[in-house]
């Protein structure tokens, strides 16, 4: 499946996770189990956003290309072209990173 073609449903956002560097500034290499799941990634796309009662779309709060934080666990993790990414609800992103 492309990701071209895959839109999110409703108020779900697809997320690329930003793999932090595997070393320290002063040039250290972690171990893998010292490195914890990073909790920033970068929106690829998302649904329509969430019917209120009215009927209305009330759009996502990210678009695409928004660098964002996330909650350190959660997200339903999705295997598209050969990339890991993650859903996630609109509400569960914690905020957009400049």
């Amino acid at each position: 499946m492309s990701l071209r073609r895959f839109i999110p449903l409703f108020d779900r956002v697809l997320v690329r996770r930003v793999i932090p560097e595997a070393k320290t500034k002063g040039g250290i290499l972690l171990p893998e189990q010292a490195q914890k799941m990073p909790n920033e990634g970068v929106v690829v796309a998302t649904g329509k956003g969430l019917r209120t009662e009215s009927g209305e779309f009330m759009p996502c709060a990210v678009k695409e290309g928004d660098k964002v934080l996330l909650p350190e666990f959660g997200g339903t993790k999705v295997t598209i072209d050969d990339q890991d990414l993650f859903l996630f609800r609109d509400s569960d992103i914690l905020g957009t990173l400049e």
